[in-house]
């Protein structure tokens, strides 16, 4: 893949752009065995390769400029805005919703946030893509100053865009590195993006968490309903559930499944998607995954988790070590945590692994490794 903005030196994000894809796969497979080369009993399966570009479902946009001429895209590193409102790695259905933001910026006078003088409202716009094709358009504000003027318009904004179907103002005050702040306020009576994958409906809401590449989520929540329908547990734990993307594809008949997140708003959109499709023996709670094993009185068959970048850490691989867990399927984003957590789990054997290339452009990679316990 090429990319103008890159060979011009105005965004440097994908780090790999440029390189052939084939070489990008087999680098990121090789950096993955090699942190995993202490485990001699792993099979490693075919990497799953993405489309190359036009992959990502979301896109967190830096808003900058001015009312008269906004940019949509990122920062140089003096604050100033850079437009990436063609970049080659959001969906064509992203890149249909920029320019049409920006001329509802200057219709309405919404004046960017200014970093360099901590002036101005407006500071992102994060927009995500269902797999088929509704949009999720979430306006990050200093304050909400100008949220009846939003709202006042915001018909003009849908009828010319009506695959957008949740609108909300996220409101972030402060001046500080983070892309959002905790209090949301929805515009729209839809209140969640029905993101359709393998035939099951997850409900986002506008925190919640969902992998970027819809393809490569639906490669991975397929992987791991093979491992576990396999193993036939008859019970199971997906511990950093999110929206319930493992746990629901290990429903099945005679199976408790249990789905623990510290997101309530994930949870409810969790259970509002096992409720429409009719799921039994299925729980979703709100919580700290960690806190929600060591307090449990029995441990499952199978746990998944699938945890943000720090990885699962001592203290769980200590009670799995404890517990009468027979495998563990771990989905990461971060082979080097992976491999820290391993190492803390040397009752387990790492029997089968895969790469699941999430972010082509970038040296980022997810891989799922099964585990066995040894004996």
């Amino acid at each position: 893949m090429q990319c103008s903005y890159f060979d011009a030196g105005r965004c440097r994000s994908c780090t790999l752009m440029g390189s052939p894809y084939t070489e990008q796969l087999a680098g990121k497979q090789s950096h993955c065995q090699a942190l995993l080369s202490d485990h001699a009993a792993l099979e490693w399966l075919e990497p799953i390769a993405s489309q190359e570009s036009a992959f990502r479902n979301k896109a967190k946009m830096v808003v900058s400029g001015t009312a008269r001429n906004p940019t949509i895209g990122i920062l140089d590193a003096d604050g100033h805005g850079i437009d990436l409102r063609k970049c080659g790695v959001c969906s064509p259905g992203l890149r249909a919703v920029f320019p049409v933001v920006a001329h509802f910026i200057r219709l309405h006078r919404i004046t960017p946030y200014d970093v360099p003088h901590r002036s101005g409202e407006l500071k992102h716009i994060i927009v995500t893509e269902s797999p088929d094709g509704d949009i999720m358009l979430r306006l990050v504000l200093r304050t909400d100053q100008l949220v009846p003027r939003i709202r006042k318009h915001l018909p003009d904004l849908l009828a010319e865009l009506p695959q957008v179907k949740v609108v909300s103002v996220n409101l972030h005050p402060e001046h500080k590195a983070v892309l959002e702040g905790d209090r949301e306020i929805l515009l729209t009576e839809q209140s969640t993006l029905n993101m359709r994958v393998n035939g099951i409906n997850l409900h986002l809401r506008p925190q919640s968490f969902f992998q970027t590449n819809s393809g490569m989520a639906a490669a991975l929540y397929r992987q791991g309903r093979d491992w576990v329908n396999e193993l036939a547990p008859a019970s199971v734990w997906d511990l950093y559930c999110g929206v319930g993307g493992f746990a629901l594809h290990s429903a099945a008949p005679g199976r408790t499944v249990t789905g623990i997140e510290f997101s309530s708003e994930a949870i409810a959109s969790a259970r509002l998607s096992s409720d429409e499709a009719g799921l039994q023996g299925m729980q979703f709670e709100a919580g700290d995954a960690t806190a929600f094993a060591l307090a449990a009185e029995q441990s499952p068959d199978l746990v998944i988790v699938n945890p943000p970048r720090r990885g699962i850490g001592k203290e769980l691989c200590g009670w799995l070590e404890a517990s009468d867990v027979r495998h563990v399927v771990y989905s990461s984003c971060n082979a080097q945590s992976l491999a820290r957590d391993l190492a803390a789990l040397p009752s387990f054997t790492a029997r089968r692994a895969r790469v699941l290339d999430m972010f082509p452009q970038t040296t980022h990679y997810e891989v799922m490794v099964l585990l066995e316990r040894a004996g």
